[in-house]
């Protein structure tokens, strides 16, 4: 691939919110966190829920302190949302698989919004290396997935190849764990 693909992630460009929460140094894009604001990610991961009373108390600060800070991180876009995690085999999501994908150099920007456009696709990651773009693909049954890999995605303009990774079984983690 040519050097007028987007950077995403590269070196230099962005650290990790894992690397954050564990003291790593910020990116240019990157807010600064003290250890304090770890701590109120690593509490907001594991219950997104949590009352700022709560996650004052957990993290031994004032609620106006906590509030305070939780609007920063909001306002600065560290925290973009809250929302509940899924185990998609109980929601009727028993088939899943990472699919990589091969495009054409000139195809790239209307690739994005394509693939979000496909039923079952549930994350999109612009990379590099051996392959231009990671999805994250979520399927009631494998019938589903051949149908959304073979009659969707590959009949994409612009798709080169694909390769299809099974997920057997996935392990519980955490952004910041």
């Amino acid at each position: 691939m040519s050097d007028k693909r987007p950077s995403v992630g590269g070196s230099g460009d962005q650290t990790s919110i894992g690397a954050l929460a564990h003291g790593g140094l910020p990116g240019r894009t990157a807010a600064a966190l003290d250890e304090v604001d770890r701590a109120m990610l690593a509490e907001l991961s594991t219950d997104g829920r949590l009352a700022v009373r709560a996650l004052a108390e957990k993290l031994h600060i004032s609620r106006t302190n906590a509030y305070a800070r939780l609007e920063r991180l909001l306002a600065e876009g560290v925290i973009t949302g809250f929302g509940a995690r899924i185990d998609p085999r109980r929601a009727g999501l028993g088939t899943s698989a990472y699919i990589m994908v091969t495009v054409e150099q000139t195809s790239w920007r209307t690739m994005a919004t394509d693939l979000h456009e496909i039923p079952f696709v549930d994350h999109v990651a612009l990379v590099g290396g051996d392959f231009d773009i990671l999805l994250l693909v979520r399927t009631p049954d494998n019938q589903t997935l051949r149908d959304v890999v073979l009659e969707r995605l590959q009949a994409l303009e612009g798709v080169r190849s694909t390769r299809t990774w099974l997920i057997f079984e996935e392990l519980p983690g955490s952004v910041l764990g």
